[in-house]
């Protein structure tokens, strides 16, 4: 009861601070734009608070609805049923776990984890590691959201899956061949159990199957299982709520200062020093990678971010920054080198930075709308 009452409070205070943070820059904005004690041009007060409240509010619905989807997804999706769908041979492997994306829309943020998971279940290094770079991008409502973003440029929505699943795939392969030995620190491994939502994911819940007061394994005599039907529907719907605000603040914060920076950077800084590093074909590439580690934005929102950049950044650059943000940033790289051994960390970095570098120049060189429809032919 304790526990229970401790994951509301949580979900609660998690949704406070979201809601605080909006609250501030609102005020924010509005007080830069009516004091008369600090002097501000309007005409850039006024394109600050139009392109980041744009962006916010364009961004809500699929932060909601890819919150829910991997809540819900984590908490009732075991690993061995995705350890059933993927076969054990590795070429055959490395394809499907590109696809599962698909079916299992979990954000980048809690990918780590579960693929931790897969490894210890006896899934191939370069099969999970796939996975692993793989459904971030793949995932439904990263699309759904690159195609509202890039409206009227399908060929964009086309051109992040298919490089996204050849250079998790070519990445997976690599990695496969180049680390033989295990990836995991000795105190990372453990014997795994219960649901794919566990005390190690990161978010500070509790699973299920711990919060179900069910004793079948004493041997007492006495029936100990209380779980009746409603309160079990009753802890799941609180679980999923409990997780997705958690979720919702994770990835809020990190959005709305994903936000922030990239509106300043296209309000304060000179259109033509943008334009002059945006139109270099490995210039721009450069900076827009090093912008989508350093953002650390979800795969769900940073599709409205890169969309900014169009006609400032080249199209490879842009790309870059669509399929090395869900493999590569400041959160997934603390959490690989939490769990995993750092020699493995390095030669994976070293392979998403290079890989995705590469795709991004014949991108670059190649017009995306030809790419993409060769690609789907």
């Amino acid at each position: 009861m304790i526990q229970e009452n401790k994951r509301v409070y949580d979900s609660e205070i998690n949704l406070i601070k979201i809601l605080i943070i909006i609250i501030v820059l609102l005020l924010g904005i509005y007080f830069a734009q009516s004091t008369t004690v600090i002097k501000f041009d309007s005409r850039i007060i006024n394109d600050f608070s139009t392109i980041f409240l744009s962006i916010i509010f364009e961004g809500i619905p699929f932060i909601l609805i890819g919150a829910l989807a991997s809540s819900i997804i984590q908490i009732f999706v075991s690993e061995e049923a995705i350890a059933k769908i993927i076969p054990k041979n590795k070429f055959v492997g490395v394809l499907i776990a590109s696809l599962v994306g698909l079916v299992f829309p979990v954000c980048e943020c809690a990918i780590v984890p579960i693929t931790r998971r897969l490894l210890k279940k006896g899934v191939p290094l370069s099969i999970a590691v796939t996975f692993m770079l793989s459904v971030p991008i793949m995932n439904p409502v990263v699309l759904l959201s690159t195609h509202y973003a890039f409206m009227g440029m399908s060929y964009m929505v086309i051109a992040r899956a298919m490089f996204g699943m050849v250079g998790a795939i070519t990445i997976g392969v690599l990695i496969g061949v180049l680390h033989k030995d295990s990836p995991f620190k000795p105190q990372a491994v453990k014997k795994p159990r219960g649901r794919l939502h566990k005390a190690d994911c990161g978010c500070g819940h509790h699973t299920l199957q711990n919060l179900k007061h069910n004793h079948d394994n004493c041997s007492c005599g006495h029936s100990h299982n209380h779980s009746k039907a409603g309160n079990v529907i009753i802890r799941n719907i609180e679980e999923i709520i409990s997780h997705t605000s958690a979720e919702l603040y994770d990835i809020g914060r990190f959005f709305i200062m994903g936000v922030f920076l990239s509106t300043c950077m296209q309000v304060f800084i000179p259109k033509t020093y943008i334009l002059s590093i945006g139109g270099g074909v490995l210039s721009s590439i450069i900076v827009m990678m090093v912008l989508a580690f350093v953002l650390s934005v979800c795969s769900e929102t940073d599709a409205f971010i890169a969309r900014g950049f169009l006609g400032q950044f080249t199209s490879g650059s842009i790309l870059g920054f669509l399929i090395l943000g869900p493999m590569l940033d400041i959160k997934n790289t603390i959490m690989l080198c939490g769990s995993f051994k750092l020699n493995f960390v390095a030669k994976l970095i070293f392979l998403i930075i290079t890989i995705c570098f590469i795709l991004a120049v014949i991108a670059n060189i190649f017009p995306l709308e030809v790419l993409s429809n060769a690609l789907t032919l």
